[in-house]
């Protein structure tokens, strides 16, 4: 099936078209326009004149609009997620939990934005003001660009659209080029609502070109990219003056306190490490265990591992299917073996067929290794032993990512140390650093980005505050 292109709510098709193949098969599963710069250009000047329409609309209409969206894609569950699995290969169980959390996405935009409010300002508080009527109110941004990832497709794409069409705002999306055809069919909910506004959402596809254009332009007020670091900084530097939210990924580590629940642990770390085949901008990649528990603990986490399904992704008991294409297996095998070389062990089989790498602990590994600096996105964690929870505060802090970190211990006190010292933009405590919930802020520091998303935060982030005052 083709995805084409949005100029507005009007759907055109293309010239040419990009097939997209499935990591998994290799069989083409659907195909995108290809656009240019000029299509880009196209899109943004019609979301540029759609402005004022969206912010004159009502918090009523927007809202029921979101409400319809998430009311079809939850009628259309199995046929969103059948297209996730076809586009990026993430066995079908996961990516039916990504539409639920889709749909619950959007729904909390939209309740979300029923009580988003301004207050009002006490003018003669202070010696040089004097009583007026002051209040502040958000108003809508104007045009919004949103850049998403090919791990969640679909959640990911809702986390950038709901929000912002909410808000009043128009949008341009481009989809990540692995998965275009779950945007587009996203997409299309919108504008095909009863209560669209209409020329609100635009689409357009393609890769650097395309995505240099949109964020280099005049036009829009706010970009919203989740991608990679050298993405990231590129935008940073070619945007101008706008608002820029920017999730760039991590190394998500945790520690296993001596005190900790290594049952409840080992379970946790597995599927924290392993779940969409480490394709998780929190994906556990370090795990620091304290010395006195290690050896119990490794065993534990790879008898964990060994019984996780690998295999195909339209299976209903597949945990771990393909990688997202051959780039990912050859940099997932390439860091274990020269990991290896360099005096680290595997504790599990190190086997891989076709796109699929099984799941793999590293022991002994060292904090100079390519395999615990940088961001392997592949089922990869490795286990470093430690002395004492300062050793692994000081060693989880030790990297140029911050998103999300993670504590398995009993200790209150130890509990308090990893709230207040692990330099990250959110802490887990009992569980794994890959727990994500969808109402709550989510956003890094360092060079894990800047801004949060989470409904309520990213309705902030893509909107302005006006301040009134009348005397």
């Amino acid at each position: 099936m083709k995805a084409n292109i949005f100029f507005g709510s009007n759907e055109v098709s293309s010239e040419s078209y990009v097939d997209r193949k499935s990591p998994f098969s290799s069989e083409v599963v659907s195909q995108s326009a290809l656009c240019s710069v000029s299509d880009v250009e196209k899109a943004l000047s019609i979301a540029s004149h759609a402005t004022k329409e969206a912010a004159k609309s009502t918090i009523s209409q927007r809202c029921s609009w979101l409400l319809d969206v998430a009311s079809k894609l939850r009628e259309q569950k199995e046929e969103f997620a059948r297209t996730i699995t076809d586009e990026v290969a993430k066995p079908i169980s996961a990516a039916r939990i990504e539409v639920d959390r889709a749909i619950e996405t959007i729904t909390l935009s939209a309740e979300t934005m029923r009580t988003m409010s301004g207050e009002t300002i006490n003018t003669d508080a202070m010696p040089s003001g004097r009583k007026t009527t002051a209040f502040f109110k958000r108003v809508p941004c104007g045009v919004v660009v949103a850049i998403t990832p090919f791990n969640f497709p679909l959640n990911l794409t809702a986390h950038k659209l709901a929000p912002a069409l909410v808000a009043g705002n128009c949008v341009v999306l481009k989809p990540t080029p692995e998965a275009p055809l779950t945007s587009y069919k996203f997409a299309k909910l919108f504008i095909q609502s009863e209560y669209a506004i209409k020329d609100a959402l635009s689409v357009v596809y393609g890769d650097a070109e395309v995505g240099g254009a949109l964020v280099s332009s005049i036009i829009p007020r706010v970009i919203s990219f989740t991608g990679s670091v050298p993405v990231g900084n590129i935008i940073t530097k070619s945007a101008g003056i706008k608002k820029i939210a920017l999730e760039l990924g991590g190394n998500a580590a945790t520690f296993i306190d001596s005190s900790a629940d290594l049952e409840l642990a080992s379970d946790r770390c597995a599927i924290g490490a392993f779940a969409n085949s480490g394709q998780v901008c929190i994906s556990l990649q370090r795990i620091y265990v304290h010395e006195d528990i290690y050896d119990t603990f490794a065993q534990k986490l790879v008898e964990k591992a060994e019984k996780l399904k690998v295999g195909s992704p339209y299976e209903d008991d597949t945990f771990m299917s393909s990688l997202i294409d051959d780039e990912a297996i050859n940099r997932a095998s390439s860091w274990v073996t020269s990991a290896i070389k360099e005096g680290a062990r595997a504790l599990t089989p190190i086997k891989s067929e076709g796109r699929i790498f099984n799941p793999c602990v590293m022991a002994d590994v060292t904090d100079d290794m390519n395999i615990i600096c940088e961001e392997a996105f592949a089922p990869i964690v490795s286990l470093v032993k430690v002395k004492t929870f300062d050793d692994a505060i000081i060693k989880m802090n030790n990297s140029p990512y911050g998103l999300q970190f993670s504590i398995f211990t009993n200790s209150l006190k130890n509990t308090q140390i990893a709230i207040d010292e692990l330099d990250a933009g959110g802490v887990v405590v009992n569980d794994m650093p890959t727990l994500r919930f969808d109402i709550a802020p989510y956003g890094g520091m360092k060079l894990s980005g800047v801004g949060r998303e989470g409904p309520r935060f990213a309705i902030e982030e893509m909107s302005e505050i006006k301040s009134i005052v009348i005397v």
